[in-house]
């Protein structure tokens, strides 16, 4: 018997919406019903996924091409989609490398982007959602922030950062009929995995077309799919998870668990 998970109707607004995990999370909600607000800097990757959701699914889709690195956008993004029922923070990713190898400017403009921006929308939200005295907040962080390693110096950082926001705000979010989770994704096939990897073949065998060969290490010989990453994130966002908030669930095949992988 499938689960139902009593979405439609549902308002949400998912950051980083027009390719990798926001894509895949816009595609499912859109297939239980739900209007959506997508939000990321590619206006044409954005009008091309408003029309096939509208097209398949027949559901509201109203985009906002804005860089929400600038905490301006974040804002005005925030007051344009006040009455959304859901939010998914998945915007951004930061660079690999070592602390001498990402400089300020990089640091500063990934954490932009992928914490402040998660710091800003949380906080706009949580007041909507208040007001309301109902809502859910979704944060897309990674796994980075639960196994630091010296080579993803930032992204450790700034995960783990989103980690604590995401545990302090959820835990007693419940007060104002909030619920706040978040999910930590590992490998996941995604053009921005394959770029990671590339680089890291580069540096250690001087060929970046070896990076298939990092692949053998994770679980089931393969990264996740997106796919995978919106069903949680669906089921997360629903109330069949109800009892859920302040929690993140990871979905890394165990990675955690073990050293690093390359």
């Amino acid at each position: 018997m499938a689960i139902e998970l009593n979405l439609a109707g549902k308002r949400v607004l998912i950051t980083g919406g027009s390719e990798g995990i926001g894509r895949a999370i816009a595609q499912k909600l859109a297939g239980e019903g739900c209007d959506l607000y997508l939000a990321a800097r590619t206006e044409t990757r954005l009008k091309e996924l408003q029309s096939e959701l509208a097209k398949t699914h027949g559901v509201d889709v109203g985009i906002f091409p804005l860089d929400l690195s600038i905490g301006g956008n974040q804002i005005a993004l925030a007051e344009k989609c006040s009455d959304a029922d859901i939010l998914v923070n998945s915007a951004g990713s930061i660079p690999i490398g070592t602390i001498e190898e990402v400089d300020d400017k990089s640091w500063r403009q990934a954490w932009d982007l992928k914490v402040f921006s998660t710091i800003n929308l949380c906080r706009e939200f949580y007041g909507f959602m208040k007001a309301r005295g109902a809502g859910v907040i979704v944060n897309i962080i990674g796994n980075g922030g639960e196994r630091p390693v010296s080579n993803y110096v930032a992204g450790a950082c700034g995960n783990a950062a989103v980690m604590a926001l995401t545990r302090a705000l959820g835990g007693d979010s419940h007060k104002d009929g909030i619920r706040v989770v978040g999910i930590n994704p590992g490998p996941v096939a995604t053009e921005k995995l394959v770029a990671m990897m590339k680089k890291t073949a580069l540096d250690r065998y001087g060929d970046e077309e070896r990076f298939e060969e990092f692949l053998a290490p994770f679980a089931f010989g393969r990264a996740a799919t997106t796919e995978e990453i919106a069903d949680m994130a669906a089921f997360l966002a629903s109330e069949k998870s109800a009892y859920t908030t302040g929690t993140i669930v990871t979905l890394d095949g165990g990675m955690i668990y073990k050293g690093p992988l390359f």
